[in-house]
C-alpha cells in the first residue's frame, strides 16, 4: 500500500499549518446564505437531495450540448488562454498559502513553460503518497503531475488526463527533460487526450489507482456524475478522490450556465455545493469530507451581473472508495505518526486533526476509512469509545454536526477568535 512523503494539499496552495483548515482571505457577499434557518447542514442535505436528486449534474444534457460545451472549453484553453493572467476571475488562480520546502523544491525543478501554462486552483496534494498510482483529472500542461511524480517516487506513478490536445501535447513535450531533472532511469508519467466522463477510452482499467486527483477541473465537465462514476471505478479499494474545485452557492440561472466566458472561467459549470452529496453517496463513494475553503472573487462587471446573487467559493474535498461492509461501528482512533511532514499532526478535513499519540472518537465512516485506506498503518483503530456512539463526525465534546458547508466553513475562517469546534483535536488553533 502506497504511504510515506506527501504534503498536505489544502486545494488552495499546500502545507496546512497545524490545526489550520483553511485560507481566510477577502471576498464579496453577493447574496444570501445558503443554509435555511433554522435547518442543520445534515437536515438541509437531506431535504436538499429529496427535492433536486439529480439537479445540476449534467444528467438531461443531450449528446450535441455535451460536445459543444466540450469543444468551447477546449477552445477557451487552448487558443484564447496563454498565460493565466489572461483569466476574468481568481476561480482558477485562488491566493497561495505558504508551501513546505519539499513541495517548493520540487516546484522548482518543472519547467517554466508548464508552469506558466497552468490554470489549476494552487495546489491539490494528499498526503502519503510514496509508491503511490495517481491519476490526475484534466491535467492540463503537467504542472501537478510532474510535481507528484517526484513525491510518488521512480516505484510510483502518475497519469494525467485532458482533453485539450495542446495542453497534453505540451505536458509530453517536457517528459524527458523532468525524468533528466528527477535522475529517474524511466519515466514515471504519462499523457493521454481524452474525456474525464470516459476514462475507458484511454484504456484506464477497473481498481487501477490508489488516488485519483482533480484541479479545478470537474467544473468544465457538463456531466458530474460520470466523472465521479469514472473516478470510483478506476480506485482500487481504499483509494481516495482528492480534488479542490469550484461550487456555487445555489443552483445557477439558464443564463449562467450558458455563458461561454463562464464556462472557460471555471463558474458556468460550477456544482452547487450540496449537490456534491448526493452524487457521491449514489456514485458509492463514502460522504464527502469537506478539507478547506478559498473566497472566488469576480473582477468583471459584465459577469457579475450575470451571475447575481449566486457566490462561489473553491474547496477541496476527500471522497473514499471504502470497501462494502467495511463500517462496523465507531471507534477510538490513534494517530501513530511517521507520515513524512506530518509527523506529530495530521490534519485530516476540516473536523479531524489528528495529533501523534492522542486518542480521538470517529464516527463509523472514519473509522472505515482509515481502516481500509493507505493511513492504515499510520493509526491504531478500536471500537467503540464512551463518546464514539453520538459522534457525528466532529469533536467529542459539545458538537454534533460536522462541517460540511464551505461558505459556513469560509466565514469561520474569516471570523475573529477561534472557530466553533470546541473539544477534542480537531479545528484550528485556539479550538483544542
Amino acid at each position: 500500500m502506497c504511504q510515506g512523503p506527501g504534503q498536505a494539499g489544502a486545494g488552495i496552495g499546500a502545507e496546512a499549518r497545524p490545526g489550520q483548515r483553511g485560507m481566510p482571505g477577502q471576498h464579496r457577499i453577493l447574496g444570501r446564505s445558503v443554509a435555511q434557518a433554522g435547518q442543520s447542514p445534515a437536515e438541509a442535505l437531506q431535504l436538499e437531495a429529496v427535492r433536486h436528486p439529480r439537479a445540476s449534474a449534467g444528467a438531461a444534457l443531450g449528446a450535441k450540448a455535451l460536445e459543444q460545451i466540450h469543444q468551447e472549453v477546449q477552445n477557451y484553453y487552448g487558443k484564447e488562454l496563454q498565460k493565466s493572467e489572461d483569466l476574468k476571475t481568481n476561480a482558477c488562480i485562488t491566493s497561495a498559502r505558504p508551501v513546505s520546502k519539499l513541495v517548493r523544491d520540487a516546484l522548482e525543478r518543472i519547467h517554466e513553460e508548464v508552469v506558466a501554462r497552468y490554470y489549476g486552483c494552487g495546489l491539490v496534494i494528499p498526503e502519503c503518497l510514496s509508491s503511490c498510482r495517481i491519476l490526475d483529472l484534466g491535467s492540463g500542461s503537467g504542472r501537478d503531475c510532474f510535481l507528484l511524480s517526484q513525491l510518488v517516487g521512480e516505484q510510483g506513478h502518475v497519469t494525467g488526463i485532458d482533453m485539450t490536445k495542446g495542453q497534453v501535447e505540451l505536458a509530453k513535450k517536457h517528459i524527458a527533460y523532468h525524468m533528466d531533472k528527477f535522475g529517474y532511469r524511466k519515466p514515471n508519467v504519462e499523457f493521454f487526450h481524452g474525456y474525464m466522463e470516459n476514462l475507458g477510452d484511454a484504456g484506464l482499467a477497473d481498481d487501477s489507482y490508489d488516488i485519483v486527483i482533480s484541479n479545478c477541473v470537474i467544473n468544465l465537465a457538463p456531466d458530474k456524475r460520470a466523472v465521479l462514476r469514472e473516478a470510483f471505478r478506476v480506485l482500487k479499494p481504499g483509494g481516495e478522490m482528492y480534488f479542490s474545485d469550484v461550487y456555487a452557492s445555489q443552483r445557477l440561472s439558464e443564463t449562467t450556465r450558458k455563458h461561454r466566458v463562464l464556462w472557460g472561467e471555471c463558474l458556468a459549470g460550477a456544482l452547487y455545493w450540496r449537490d456534491l452529496y448526493s452524487i457521491a453517496e449514489e456514485v458509492g463513494f463514502s460522504p464527502p469530507r469537506l478539507v478547506t475553503a478559498s473566497p472566488i472573487t469576480i473582477g468583471d462587471k459584465e459577469l457579475e451581473g450575470i451571475v447575481g446573487d449566486c457566490r462561489f467559493v473553491s474547496a477541496t474535498y476527500r471522497l473514499f472508495k471504502v470497501p462494502a461492509g467495511s463500517r462496523t461501528g465507531p471507534g477510538q482512533a490513534t494517530y501513530s505518526g511517521g507520515i513524512v511532514g506530518h509527523e506529530q499532526e495530521l490534519v485530516f478535513d476540516a473536523n479531524f486533526t489528528f495529533k501523534e499519540g492522542e486518542v480521538v472518537n470517529v464516527d463509523a465512516e472514519m473509522a472505515a476509512i482509515l481502516q481500509n485506506s493507505r493511513f492504515a498503518e499510520k493509526f491504531l483503530i478500536r471500537a467503540g469509545g464512551a463518546n464514539a456512539a453520538g459522534l457525528q463526525g466532529c469533536c467529542s465534546k459539545g458538537v454534533k454536526e460536522k462541517i460540511c458547508d464551505p461558505f459556513q466553513l469560509l466565514e469561520q475562517l474569516r471570523a475573529p477568535g477561534p472557530a466553533s469546534c470546541c473539544g477534542g483535536t480537531c479545528g484550528p488553533p485556539g479550538c483544542c
